[in-house]
């Protein structure tokens, strides 16, 4: 339970948790925030990729670096790395990456076979929030980072985004990620670098 005021937090806290469910609390609301957010988008990136055939390796990875995108977005914006990498950043991303019920990952597994959008949506009952999301995070980022080539940075964000908005289909986003130019693999590692 995220808020500014932990002692309401504890509050909640107790009052929710029981024998078979447990909440944590932090202070941190905007890695919360963004956490929630970026993880259906990840998920539907993930569903993509189990809709392309891909295999558990090419997931596992993608997964991965979308959590990478997802801490760098956070840290962006005042999110603690430490909410990032726990429950509500990268463990929440994993349940919707990986989980049977996830709605988001049914919603791009769709995608990867072949479906477009409009034939999903007139289908389900059900909601990928990711869908809207996805385009809404683009734009965010596009008003709100600094910086040439934010594509580079949210490559799987953008990804998402531009599948989405109908401008490539899910096996030109892989193609995309994987003809992006070889680099370290986390930026605040190039501090390192000795070149």
């Amino acid at each position: 339970i995220a808020s500014e005021d932990l002692m309401l937090a504890r509050d909640l806290a107790n009052l929710m948790s029981d024998d078979s469910f447990k909440c944590y609390t932090t202070k941190d609301v905007i890695g919360v925030e963004i956490g929630g957010a970026v993880k259906n988008v990840i998920a539907l990136a993930a569903g993509m990729c189990e809709g392309l055939g891909l295999g558990t390796n090419a997931m596992s990875g993608l997964v991965t670096r979308g959590c990478g995108e997802m801490r760098r977005l956070g840290l962006t914006f005042g999110g603690l790395p430490s909410t990032l990498a726990g429950l509500s950043g990268v463990g929440d991303t994993f349940g919707t990456c990986f989980g049977p019920l996830s709605r988001n990952r049914k919603f791009g597994y769709r995608l990867g076979k072949g479906e477009t959008m409009e034939e999903i949506l007139k289908s389900t009952t059900e909601v990928a929030e990711g869908v809207d999301t996805a385009i809404a995070l683009v734009d965010f980022i596009k008003k709100k980072c600094k910086g040439y080539r934010l594509d580079l940075k949210y490559p799987i964000l953008f990804g998402v985004g531009r599948i989405l908005e109908g401008k490539e289909t899910p096996l030109d986003g892989l193609e995309g990620l994987m003809n992006m130019p070889m680099m370290m693999e986390n930026f605040d590692e190039r501090a390192y670098e000795s070149v």
